[in-house]
């Protein structure tokens, strides 16, 4: 028998890809936890249940909590002579461990929160190094981070480093824009929901190049949707003024109206990370409507209860719903979206 390494130090080797091995896992999984299926069904991936890997076992989260410790422990001690070298620690401790737990374990959660400390230390070091906040520190710090989650990326191939680039990719052009033109701080909502389109277009570019999501094209495009969603919702709030309690029915009916909208397009795309990302908003939205009439020792909870039910019957009939909707959509669509099972 050979063990998880073996299939690694292959990898490293050259003898097999990455995404072979990947798949080949994703294949041992479903058939262990699914073994009751018929031959047919297991020849093809569930890709409408939306599987992507966070933990492998507990050790991931002991790894995480155990590095958390030490890097922020070592860059509080290094915060006492120079933030930059408190960033600098920051920036080169993740990367060494990433070579340890990521190049070579290959364990997922310590793989997101190393990549998202490093991208902190990164941009906190260059931010260091400039006298005040203004669009120009932001620009700079933003177009360097950039330039170092590419590199990691090349180096470790974490899905959401596609995410964390996009969003750093969002931030530059945003103090870029305010940086050339000053007046559009005016219009940061405006602009920010133009990221989010711009993240989601890339999002489903991932998607439908990989629709039976069998590769890491498919991580990766789950992390976009997971960030795209509430750079879409947030500038639409803002602007209805449901964070200045100035929210009205219409409002409030807008609010839910728009989530539906997500809702409907998470079920054509088969993305529930879109729609969920974004929940928090519809919450809100919602608990300030049963405020507004009446209900306000029981707003959340009523909210609680209307949400939760409508998701779960959701989650329990999202396969036909799903079906239905889809085959109602043109062919040269539908062979851009995943296999409906």
């Amino acid at each position: 028998m050979y063990t998880d390494e073996d299939l690694n130090r292959a990898v490293r080797e050259g003898i097999f890809s990455t995404d072979s091995v990947e798949a080949f896992r994703d294949y041992l999984s479903s058939e262990r936890s699914d073994s009751d299926k018929n031959v047919a069904e297991q020849e093809f991936p569930a890709v409408d249940e939306e599987n992507f890997r966070l933990i492998s076992g507990f050790n991931d989260i002991f790894v995480v909590i155990a590095s958390l410790l030490f890097l922020l422990s070592s860059s509080w001690v290094l915060s006492s002579y120079s933030q930059t070298a408190s960033a600098l620690s920051l920036t080169v401790l993740s990367w060494g461990l990433a070579e340890i737990f990521v190049a070579r374990r290959k364990m997922a959660l310590p793989a997101i929160m190393l990549l998202l400390s490093f991208g902190a230390g990164v941009f906190l070091s260059v931010f260091s190094l400039f006298e005040q906040l203004n669009e120009t520190t932001v620009t700079v710090s933003a177009l360097v981070t950039m330039g170092a989650i590419w590199l990691h990326w090349k180096r470790f191939m974490v899905p959401v480093t596609v995410a964390a680039g996009m969003a750093t990719l969002v931030v530059f052009m945003i103090s870029l824009s305010v940086w050339v033109l000053p007046q559009l701080l005016e219009w940061l909502s405006p602009l920010i929901f133009a990221g989010g389109c711009l993240v989601f277009s890339v999002a489903m570019y991932w998607d439908a190049s990989d629709p039976a999501r069998t590769t890491r094209r498919s991580d990766s495009a789950f992390w976009l949707h997971l960030l795209s969603a509430p750079m879409l919702v947030h500038p639409v709030f803002v602007n209805l003024g449901m964070f200045k309690d100035q929210e009205s029915l219409q409002s409030l009916l807008v609010a839910v109206a728009l989530y539906l909208l997500m809702t409907l397009i998470s079920l054509i795309i088969d993305r529930r990370a879109f729609m969920v990302s974004s929940l928090i908003y519809v919450l809100y939205a919602l608990s300030s409507f049963f405020e507004t009439y009446g209900y306000v020792s029981y707003s959340f909870a009523l909210t609680g209860i209307v949400i939760g039910s409508a998701l779960l019957l959701l989650s329990a009939f999202w396969h036909p719903v799903r079906t239905l909707i889809v085959k109602s959509l043109p062919v040269s669509l539908r062979q851009h979206l995943p296999v409906i099972q």
